[in-house]
């Protein structure tokens, strides 16, 4: 039969692979036919900003997931293939299966979908857009509610990534559950190397 089909194609990206701390976060988006207006890579977009495109998203697109690796997997996998994984894990969440999948970057995850990896898609494509804001604020919040059971390392201010506070803080107060324990300054510390 010949005609318009609905093709539900899935934007999937993921935040988090920088930082000595917390989870690796991945969004896939599903968006509807209203674009939501000032998609952009979530990296070139104020807190603010973000988090209204964030509330916007939720309520206009057909349907969004988020999937994670933890930092045990990413000790255990890497983190190419800890992000890798918490992409198919966000994927294999939405409760609307796509007909294809539009992944940020240059690698896509191992999984039964038609994809295409698309560099700099985060800033070009509006569903791989959607989901990196989706994906950023998700993990961001996240590691304002870690900054609290976790105090003193600053993880509200710099998300887990490896800032000269985060180091300092790490040498003071030492490396706690959350920290990846395969990323080098913490390798380091457990080596029992003076410095960080």
């Amino acid at each position: 039969m010949i005609g318009p089909e609905l093709v539900m194609v899935a934007g999937c990206d993921e935040v988090g692979r920088g930082p000595l701390a917390g989870d690796v976060v991945a969004a896939a988006v599903i968006l509807g036919d209203e674009l939501p207006q000032g998609l952009n890579d979530s990296k070139k977009l104020s807190e603010r900003k973000r988090e209204a495109l964030f509330e916007t998203i939720k309520q206009t697109a057909v349907c969004c997931a988020i999937g994670r690796a933890s930092v045990e997997e990413i000790d255990r996998l890497n983190i190419l293939n800890a992000s890798l994984l918490a992409m198919k894990r966000a994927v294999e969440s939405l409760p609307v299966r796509p007909d294809h999948v539009l992944v940020d970057g240059n690698k896509l995850p191992n999984w039964n979908f038609t994809a295409e990896a698309i560099v700099g898609g985060d800033g070009s494509v509006p569903c791989i857009s959607a989901a990196s804001i989706i994906a950023k604020v998700t993990r961001d919040r996240e590691m304002k509610a870690l900054d609290e059971a976790y105090p003193g390392y600053g993880l509200a201010k710099h998300k887990g990534y490896p800032t000269a506070q985060h180091l300092e803080a790490l040498q003071h107060l030492g490396i706690t559950p959350i920290h990846r324990k395969s990323f080098a300054p913490v390798a380091r510390m457990l080596d029992g190397e003076d410095e960080v």
